[in-house]
């Protein structure tokens, strides 16, 4: 089973804290499968689903003893009103399971829609661990099956409950079907699984800690280690309560959606990659490009964003469930095809695909804790901040970020907003927020730093504070509002000044750092 100690990076999980305000209350079901929505017999709901009431208490209160109550879904990701499973283990007699939808709803923050009555628990099996691969499954039974009638669609926290009192979420996506004309809410899952350390095993860490017995393949079919979110609640979960506060209505989508779907994102006014969005497959990449090209936005708002290859398989519990990536092992990886891309960096041979083509930055190193600074306070992206040349938001920066490099991959024209210096590793370098254009009119915004989504709501550490947490706020603001309108460079083009930044942008004799 996982192990209770924290890996090299366990900072990724950290859960963010949010403030939360209103309560609500929710009818209760009658067993697995039975519930319903929290306005109860209401006669009719209201027309959008976000003035409906809130449920303030969904937070966890407790996880309880290791293993007390943990659980995983059956799918990632369901179509509205798609019935899904829930795998759960648990030491105690019963448990019961609540499913909140994550949203705005004045403050509260999430929306109970469905609960259970008693569900008999049961001890499941341990963990097994595939010889070679390394691949934790937990070969589990189904304990419940989750209805979704009437779930509008959106990201889901459910909460499981031990009679022992015991707590873990498990998180699913009633993902919308269509985008057309929308802002797109990408859930992160494949490398919310790649950091998961869930039955002892990462593509990060094994028991020795060390790269040689780190899985080479995750799997879904397993409970996220900790508070059971995955990377959800610090990297995403700010930004779908900002946009929805918004009334931007989102559609959502999860990143083995796009997968399946070559035509998923049709349309979509904007895409967002959240907070960590790190590893993509080929198709995710190549689909995502493709719309830009058509006039999409997209927006990074984290960083290290699209920087492994992955590929996705099937697992004993369906397809799209098996995240791949060899890393620098990509040689000896038995699945891959003759000819197909490996499963390693994107910016690494062969089939080198640096990020920045589509990011427009490039990641560089960890970890860092740095000031941002702004140097384009005249920008659109700053309207209303009140910000100034080198006005400086103190730990906004890190623990992961980008730069703005100069390598011929990178888009022009583009805009440098922000020029960060820092020190990570013992190297002086900078972190960069910028903007680029292309010839469809798309606009593409990347933050930078790992820290942005979690800043907006006052992360408490390195710094960041209240004024940090409106600043990043209102900036997200400008940027949602100008790429839910439409192709952002028809009316907002990028005025390129990279080479203020890096006066030998574009010389290929010039060396490029790489930390990685």
């Amino acid at each position: 089973m996982d192990r209770a100690a924290f890996s090299r990076r366990a900072f990724l999980g950290a859960a963010g804290a949010v403030a939360a305000a209103g309560a609500a209350g929710c009818s209760s079901g009658e067993g697995p499968g039975k519930g319903g929505p929290s306005e109860g017999g209401a006669s009719k709901p209201p027309a959008k689903e976000n003035d409906r009431p809130g449920d303030a208490d969904w937070r966890l209160k407790g996880r309880g003893a290791e293993h007390e109550v943990e659980g995983y879904a059956d799918r990632t990701s369901v179509a509205p009103g798609e019935a899904f499973r829930l795998h759960v283990h648990t030491t105690a007699k019963t448990f019961r399971a609540e499913a909140f939808r994550m949203g705005w709803y004045a403050g509260a923050l999430a929306r109970k829609v469905w609960e259970s009555g008693p569900v008999k628990g049961v001890r499941q099996p341990a963990a097994k661990v595939e010889p070679g691969t390394y691949t934790v499954t937990a070969d589990w039974s189904a304990s419940a099956e989750v209805p979704t009638k009437d779930w509008p669609e959106g990201s889901y926290l459910v909460r499981l409950t031990a009679d022992s009192g015991g707590q873990r979420y498990v998180p699913v996506t009633v993902r919308s079907a269509t985008t057309k004309g929308r802002v797109v809410i990408v859930n992160a899952v494949a490398t919310w699984q790649a950091y998961n350390e869930w039955g002892g095993y990462s593509l990060y860490n094994g028991p020795t800690g060390d790269d040689a017995d780190r899985s080479r393949a995750v799997s879904c079919d397993r409970p996220y280690h900790r508070d059971g979110d995955g990377l959800f609640l610090t990297y995403e979960q700010p930004v779908v309560a900002l946009a929805e506060k918004m009334g931007l209505a989102p559609a959502y989508v999860t990143t083995m959606d796009i997968e399946r779907d070559a035509r998923l994102l049709d349309g979509a006014t904007a895409v967002l990659s959240l907070g960590h969005d790190e590893y993509w497959t080929q198709s995710m990449r190549e689909r995502v490009t493709a719309v830009r090209d058509r006039g999409t936005n997209i927006a990074f708002l984290g960083a290290n964003a699209c920087f492994r290859r992955i590929r996705l398989e099937k697992t004993g519990l369906g397809d799209h469930r098996l995240i791949v990536c060899y890393k620098n092992d990509w040689a000896k990886d038995p699945g891959r095809g003759e000819g197909e891309p490996p499963t390693t960096n994107f910016r690494e041979p062969p089939h080198a695909q640096p990020e920045n083509s589509l990011t427009g930055t490039l990641y560089e190193s960890n970890p860092t804790t740095a000031d941002y600074v702004v140097t384009s306070p005249g920008h659109w992206l700053f309207e209303g901040t009140g910000v100034k040349h080198g006005s400086a938001f103190p730990g906004l920066v890190g623990t992961e970020y980008d730069r703005a490099n100069g390598e011929e991959s990178t888009p022009r024209p583009i805009e440098v907003v922000s020029h960060s210096p820092l020190t990570c590793r013992g190297v002086h370098s900078y972190a960069n927020s910028a903007y680029y254009t292309v010839n469809s009119g798309a606009g593409v915004f990347n933050t930078g730093t790992m820290r942005w989504v979690q800043s907006t709501i006052g992360d408490g550490g390195h710094g960041i504070d209240a004024t940090t947490a409106k600043f990043t706020s209102r900036v997200t603001e400008n940027l949602l509002r100008v790429f839910a309108a439409g192709p952002a460079g028809r009316s907002h083009p990028a005025k390129d000044n990279l080479d203020t930044f890096h006066p030998y942008a574009g010389d290929p004799t010039w060396s490029k750092r790489n930390l990685w």
